[in-house]
């Protein structure tokens, strides 16, 4: 069985004009997907390190690697991400959900 894999994001705005249009569509496909918002918030506090804070934290939960590989990819997706990158500094780390060193 295939371990499940987290998105993990941090956003940090440079304008917010993209944020209306983004979240209904972001929604649906992430949910058409198999994916799960665990969280989305500017609610987080750093307990290690010393850069800078992103506006916004974002946790997916998908139940396999290629789901969220496809949500990237889709079509009806495509003209909203290309909107958040304008409209942001963002970092996307896809994340297997296992312990390498256990």
């Amino acid at each position: 069985m295939s371990n499940k894999f987290y998105s993990v994001l941090e956003v940090t705005l440079t304008n917010d004009d993209w944020i209306p249009a983004y979240i209904g569509p972001a929604n649906k496909l992430v949910a058409q997907y198999g994916g799960k918002y665990l969280a989305r918030t500017n609610s987080h506090e750093r307990l290690e390190g010393d850069r800078d804070q992103p506006a916004l934290r974002i946790v997916i939960e998908w139940p396999f690697r290629q789901a969220a590989v496809d949500f990237m990819n889709d079509p009806g997706y495509v003209p909203h991400l290309k909107a958040r990158t304008a409209g942001s500094v963002s970092h996307h780390a896809l994340i297997e959900a296992k312990d390498d060193f256990a």
